[in-house]
């Protein structure tokens, strides 16, 4: 590829259901000059997740941030190098995390990106276990979830970014974790591995059946990635006082129509005194600093533990992307371009 090229994955069409290669189209541009106060970055890894999604549909007032328009990059967050600088905070071979993108270079405000020390971790965790999915997961947690030592908490989607470190901070915070995955290899990874006191294959097991066995006294935490079937099984064994944090509905991303009403969750919620609460990790990025401290010990300690499902090469992005959303990752997943 000329060095002068960036190659952009852009939006081709707004996807109805899954989203197809069709909805994605592959566009070169020159490789832009950064002006007063900008930077230039080289995408080396680029994060795929799956809030990308929603940003493929026309924004609405349940949207939260804008939709992705026609024609323009996939939004999303890389880390890469700097090789041009005007910006007095940052030095051409900076490593940094940047919302560039998916794309292959990209200008940007200095003050918007994140230095990253290369020598304190690998750069690709900035997107995942020290970046948005483990502060996710933290302050999710912590100051929605609210766990007690004892609690029992069920976690879905156990397996992945977000999931995995959920499950691994309560349990070091003193709670019993039950993980749902959609293979047998993901459940044994949870418990095997990151140390889950069980787990639960929902294509292969009753999960409703299943949770009864395992909590006999109900579930105190659940931590709800997916939405649909699997959180109305939980949510009905709801103990009393619990909370059920809204993290990510995967299931219902990509349903065409979208389902209707909230199913069994309100009568649970009413007659178990529960909460049903969602978030934003956005809400607490006054605080992000504090997160990735604690976060980064933890890794450091081996008392977190964490799995990169890596995809070789920016032209594989949308495929990687679209498996994304049938669960076919296994780990916190990422494009590594350069």
């Amino acid at each position: 590829m000329p060095e002068d090229i960036n190659r952009r994955w852009t939006l081709a069409a707004r996807p109805v259901g899954f989203p197809k290669p069709s909805d994605f189209r592959l566009d070169e541009q020159p490789i832009p000059e950064p002006g007063h106060g900008q930077v230039l970055v080289a995408t080396k890894w680029m994060s795929l997740d799956p809030y990308m999604r929603g940003r493929m549909n026309e924004a609405t007032a349940a949207s939260y941030t804008p939709g992705v328009e026609i024609g323009q990059p996939m939004q999303g967050t890389v880390v890469g190098e700097v090789l041009q600088s005007n910006y007095d905070g940052l030095a051409v071979g900076d490593m940094v995390e940047a919302g560039l993108g998916w794309q292959e270079y990209g200008v940007i405000d200095g003050a918007t990106v994140r230095k990253i020390d290369p020598e304190a971790a690998p750069i690709s965790t900035a997107l995942g276990v020290l970046g948005m999915p483990g502060l996710t997961a933290y302050f999710g947690l912590f100051e929605v979830g609210r766990p007690v030592a004892g609690d029992t908490v069920v976690v879905s989607a156990a397996s992945g970014a977000v999931g995995a470190v959920v499950g691994q901070l309560a349990k070091n915070a003193g709670c019993r974790v039950i993980g749902i995955a959609g293979t047998q290899e993901k459940v044994d990874y949870v418990v095997d591995e990151l140390g889950f006191d069980a787990g639960i294959n929902y294509k292969t097991e009753d999960v409703s059946g299943r949770l009864t066995e395992l909590c006999p006294d109900g579930v105190n935490v659940y931590w709800d990635n997916v939405g649909g079937e699997i959180s109305d099984a939980v949510i009905e064994q709801i103990a009393v006082k619990g909370r059920a944090v809204v993290c990510g509905l995967i299931s219902q991303y990509n349903a065409d129509p979208p389902p209707q009403a909230p199913r069994i969750a309100a009568r649970m919620l009413l007659t178990r005194q529960a909460r049903m609460e969602g978030f934003l990790v956005f809400q607490f990025a006054h605080r992000y600093d504090e997160g990735r401290v604690r976060l980064a010990r933890w890794v450091s300690d081996g008392s977190l533990k964490y799995r990169e499902n890596v995809v070789e090469g920016f032209e594989n992005a949308p495929a990687a992307f679209i498996g994304l959303q049938s669960g076919a990752n296994f780990g916190k997943l990422l494009v590594k371009v350069g």
